[in-house]
Order: structure tokens, then sequence, then C-alpha cells
């Protein structure tokens, strides 16, 4: 394998994309419009790697799962900023920057359709 890219599927997949660039500094790189009004599919960039997301009213049905929940960990180089950031765009904060046993130094927040994004130092 060369890269994973994680792929998350929301039910307003437009209101996910305007919330993950405001609270994380995401970038829009690709949206397709569905037929229902949706996203069918999107690339955003986020640092130096990509994620994939949907709403769940489109694309195709293989892949309908709905929202569901999902966690993802993303490393950066520095938490406080983007702690805040993340705050102020309105994430509710699950745990505040917290330096780590391990030596990471790390914080978690949920989106507005309950999936949790926590960031850290740590690189596995």
């Amino acid at each position: 394998m060369k890269t994973i890219y994680p792929v998350l599927t929301y039910d307003d997949a437009h209101a996910a994309i305007d919330f993950l660039e405001r609270a994380f500094g995401c970038e829009r790189r690709e949206v397709h419009e569905g037929q229902n009004g949706g996203v069918a599919h999107a690339v955003l960039s986020c640092g130096d790697v990509f994620l994939m997301l949907s709403s769940t009213s489109e694309g195709d049905p293989v892949y309908h799962q709905g929202a569901g929940k999902a966690s993802v960990y993303v490393v950066v180089d520095e938490t406080d900023a983007l702690f805040e950031r993340a705050r102020d765009a309105g994430a509710e904060v699950l745990m505040e920057p917290t330096d780590q046993e391990y030596g990471s130094r790390d914080f978690s927040v949920r989106d507005p359709e309950g999936k949790i994004w926590a960031f850290g130092t740590y690189a596995p």
C-alpha cells in the first residue's frame, strides 16, 4: 500500500466541508455535486494529507452506510493554535491540549455530526 485516505460520510456534506475549513484549515480540492443536492464526492487537503467525503444521499449505494460515527487522528507540529481555531469554529471540546506520558501533546473535538477528530504531535 502507498497511501490510505479517510473517507467520511455526512448527512450534510456541504456544512461539513465549511466546518472542516473553518475549524482545521482544510482546503477544498474537488466538490462534485450529486443529483439530490448533496455532495457525491469531495476531496479536501488537510496539510499534506487528503480526506474524501460525501453526503449520505448521494454516490454509489454500495457505500451508503449512513453518516455513522468515526474518529480520525491527525499528526500536527503544534496543537494549541489549531485547538483554539477548532473551538472558535464551534467544535465540541472533548479534551483540551494535554501533554501525554508518551511525549505527545494531543487534543480532541467532535464535529457537528458527531465524528471525533483528535490532533497531536505523536507520529507512530
